[in-house]
C-alpha cells in the first residue's frame, strides 16, 4: 500500500490577523477568547497571530493591553506572534525615547500619571522593550485562503496602513524593515487613500495585503483592512482568520 502524499493530508496553517485595539483590554480579551473557541485546538495553539498595530491611545487601558500582549509568548509558546507598529504606537515609542515632546492625555491615564514628565519612569521596562521591538512590516510565504475555486496559496504582507501604490514595493519593504525613524512621516503606518489599494506590482502574483488603521472592515479580493472598531468604544474589535476568511469579533456570542 503506497504512502499518502503529505501535501494531501496536512491542513493549511491558521493565521489570525487582529485589528486595532486602541487601549480596550476587555475587548481584546473577549476577542482572544472567541478566537480560541472558534478555531479550537490544536490549530489555535500553533497559529500565527499577527497584530496589526495601534495597541494604545483612545481607549482607557493601554497598560493592560500591553500587559496582555507581553504575556502571550509565555502563555502560548507554540504560537507565532507578530506585533506590528501602528502610528499611535510609534508616537508612544518615540516619546519614551525622547524623540517627540508631547502625548495625548489618554496615554497618561492608564499609567496613573497626568504629567508627561513622569510617564517615562512609570512605563515598565517590558512595555518599553515591547514598543522598541515592534516591526513595521511582516511577510509570510505560502499562506492559504479559501476561495470559490478551492484553496489558494498566497504571499502575505502585513503593514499597519498599507503600501504606497505609486512607489517601488521592494524599496518600501526595505525602508520598513530598516525602521528608519528619521523619516518624518511613515506613510505605510499613517497614510490613507495613498495606501488603500494593492500596488499593481503585487498583483502579478497572488499577494494578500492586510492592514488595520482605516477604521473600516474591508475585505475585497486579497486586500484586507481589519479595523472595524477604529478606536471607538461602541464598535467591536475584529480579526480575520485564514484560510477560512472568517471574521471574528469581541462581541460575538458563540454560545448560540
Amino acid at each position: 500500500m503506497s504512502e499518502k502524499d503529505p501535501s494531501q493530508t496536512t491542513k493549511p496553517r491558521v493565521v489570525c490577523c487582529i485589528g486595532d485595539i486602541h487601549g480596550f483590554d476587555t475587548k481584546l480579551r473577549n476577542l482572544w477568547s472567541n478566537l480560541e473557541s472558534q478555531i479550537g485546538d490544536p490549530a489555535f495553539q500553533t497559529a500565527t497571530v499577527i497584530f496589526l498595530g495601534d495597541y494604545c491611545d483612545r481607549g482607557p487601558n493601554t497598560r493592560q493591553v500591553l500587559d496582555f500582549l507581553v504575556s502571550l509568548p509565555s502563555k502560548y509558546p507554540h504560537q507565532k506572534h507578530v506585533f506590528l507598529s501602528g502610528n499611535h504606537d510609534l508616537a508612544f515609542a518615540a516619546f519614551l525615547l525622547a524623540k517627540i515632546k508631547s502625548l495625548g492625555a489618554k496615554l497618561l491615564k492608564p499609567y496613573k500619571f497626568m504629567r508627561q514628565m513622569y510617564l517615562v519612569k512609570a512605563v515598565p521596562d517590558e512595555h518599553k522593550k515591547f514598543l522598541a521591538d515592534m516591526v513595521w512590516v511582516h511577510e509570510e510565504d505560502d499562506i492559504c485562503i479559501e476561495t470559490e475555486d478551492g484553496i489558494k496559496h498566497c504571499r502575505l504582507i502585513a503593514v499597519h496602513a498599507g503600501l504606497e501604490r505609486d512607489k517601488d514595493v521592494k524599496e518600501q519593504l526595505k525602508l520598513l524593515k530598516d525602521r528608519d525613524t528619521r523619516i518624518p512621516k511613515v506613510e505605510a503606518l499613517s497614510g490613507r487613500k495613498n495606501v488603500w489599494d494593492i500596488p499593481k506590482e503585487l498583483r502579478q502574483t497572488p499577494t494578500i495585503l492586510v492592514s488595520g488603521h482605516h477604521a473600516k472592515l474591508h475585505v475585497e479580493g486579497l486586500r484586507l483592512v481589519i479595523d472595524e472598531g477604529g478606536g471607538y468604544a461602541h464598535k467591536p474589535v475584529a480579526a480575520i482568520v485564514l484560510p477560512s476568511m472568517k471574521i471574528v469579533r469581541d462581541t460575538d456570542d458563540l454560545s448560540k
